[in-house]
């Protein structure tokens, strides 16, 4: 694309996908932007992106620093293993030598008004020789610190937004607000202002998001949105909005392969639905949720898996106990097996993660393993409960199956999940432990379901090397659900003890 042709569009990219998501399409040119941030939020690293991109268009990119050197700029750029082309020119400004030697400072004038007088002088020049239609100044601490008073800083900002809009340049302003936090003088004259954030969690790695505080005549997605960098750069994260997405899917009924799981659910679980599984530690969830994705892939469909809480070895040895072979499921191809962090994984990258399998993939089972590893991420319990919203109806409007576990404290009686998304899930199959003859016990019963008929009977099951072993109805007995249940029947309906 050549520079006459790359104007002719309206917006100029930053170079960041989820970035130009969030702004619609980009900055509008000839228009003059705040970039603000506190220092190592990532607005050097945002910025030479933005210029990278206007070079990969054949324009001319200008960067000027007043507090970076270059060598610093192109060693940075190069930790992301990026070299600056020719159509970058950096240009540092500095101050003229006589104002850095103490026996040529003037004693009638401020130094302060021949610097801040200088530096504009040199940024025009620059701006003259070069003519660039991309440009970034950083940063704005350093001219507010040499106009010293609010109004002179506005007046200044004023100048240099006017000079710019002779050339038709965008113009990227960076600004770390390191002076007078509560100053809002680039806010007014800026055509939008873009705000980096980072907080840094008790533990785990430091959390980023950028929001787009004012877009003036432009229509953006608002909010908060994750973003990381990382060693190709920055990543940014749009906040999920399921309303934004339809698929088309035909609506079918997904079997377990077990016969009594099926007749439990009515027959099986519906495509674009989410199925919850929640009981106490060891009752096998994960393994129920397997057991749909491993028959999934035995009907040559593809399955996701997105496993907090347990090393993937560990798994992998333990599944194929129970008949379950997960390495070669993933080797086919058709079982995708992620390792998620929550102590390094913000929830919007999480949510992207999953969104790019369903999307890319063509995956339509997806198996979450478990959400207490994903309220882990969350800095508030109602922040998981809106993100889950969000990815659930996704999901859902993109026809795929979803799964989803959930260890509730306690082992026996009356027991709470540390997050309660029941009403979120059109299925929710729980599962207990109960006494019987002297020996701990597990049930099984399907508590709700919205998109069909299902048993109401509690049955209980067995785990084994031969996999799950499900029972008849224990009609016989009461209070199951409470872990001490009544004996009323006159034979044992109980499952005999499987060999493990």
């Amino acid at each position: 694309m050549t520079t006459s042709n790359a104007l002719i569009s309206e917006k100029a990219a930053t170079g960041i996908e989820g970035l130009d998501d969030i702004l619609d399409g980009g900055l509008s040119r000839g228009h003059v932007f705040l970039l603000e941030g506190e220092p190592g939020t990532g607005k050097t690293t945002v910025a030479l992106q933005f210029l990278l991109a206007g070079a990969q268009a054949d324009e001319r990119s200008l960067y000027i620093t007043l507090s970076e050197t270059e060598r610093e700029l192109r060693q940075g750029a190069r930790s992301h293993g990026w070299e600056l082309s020719e159509n970058i020119h950096i240009y540092e400004l500095t101050p003229p030598e006589n104002l850095l030697d103490a026996e040529q400072q003037q004693t009638l004038l401020y130094s302060s008004d021949l610097e801040l007088g200088e530096a504009t002088k040199q940024i025009f020049e620059v701006v003259e020789r070069f003519k660039p239609t991309r440009v970034v100044l950083d940063s704005l601490s350093e001219i507010r610190l040499l106009a010293q008073s609010s109004l002179r800083y506005r007046r200044q900002i004023l100048a240099i937004k006017h000079y710019f809009v002779r050339y038709d340049a965008t113009v990227l302003l960076l600004d770390d607000l390191t002076t007078e936090l509560l100053d809002k003088t680039v806010h007014s004259v800026a055509h939008g202002v873009i705000r980096l954030e980072e907080l840094t969690p008790n533990y785990g790695a430091e959390r980023r998001r950028v929001r787009v505080v004012k877009y003036r005549g432009q229509k953006y997605r608002g909010g908060f949105h994750d973003f990381t960098i990382m060693g190709d750069g920055v990543h940014v994260f749009p906040r999920l909005v399921a309303a934004e997405h339809r698929g088309v899917y035909l609506r079918e009924q997904l079997t377990s392969g077990i016969a009594q799981m099926d007749s439990l659910l009515g027959g099986g679980i519906e495509t674009g639905s989410s199925t919850l599984i929640l009981g106490p530690a060891g009752t096998g969830k994960s393994l129920i949720a397997l057991i749909f994705a491993a028959s999934a892939v035995a009907r040559g469909e593809k399955a996701a898996l997105f496993v907090f809480d347990e090393e993937l070895g560990l798994l992998f040895e333990r599944m194929n106990n129970l008949g379950i072979d997960l390495e070669a499921l993933q080797a086919s191809g058709n079982l995708l097996i992620e390792q998620v962090d929550a102590a390094e994984l913000s929830p919007g990258e999480f949510s992207h993660r999953v969104r790019r399998a369903v999307d890319q993939g063509e995956i339509r089972t997806v198996v979450i393993d478990s959400l207490n590893g994903y309220q882990a991420a969350m800095p508030e319990e109602n922040a998981l409960v809106l993100h889950m919203h969000e990815l659930l109806l996704y999901l859902n409007r993109k026809g795929a199956a979803t799964f989803m576990t959930v260890a509730q404290h306690g082992l026996v009686g009356d027991m709470q999940a540390p997050v309660d998304i029941t009403y979120l899930a059109d299925t929710v199959i729980l599962l207990r432990y109960f006494e019987a003859l002297g020996k701990v016990r597990r049930a099984i019963s399907i508590i709700k379901k919205r998109t069909g008929s299902h048993e109401s009977t509690i049955r209980e099951y067995q785990i084994s090397t031969q996999g799950m072993t499900i029972g008849e109805p224990l009609e016989a007995f009461q209070g199951v659900l409470r872990g001490i249940p009544t004996y009323v029947g006159s034979g044992s309906p109980l499952l005999q003890d499987v060999h493990q």
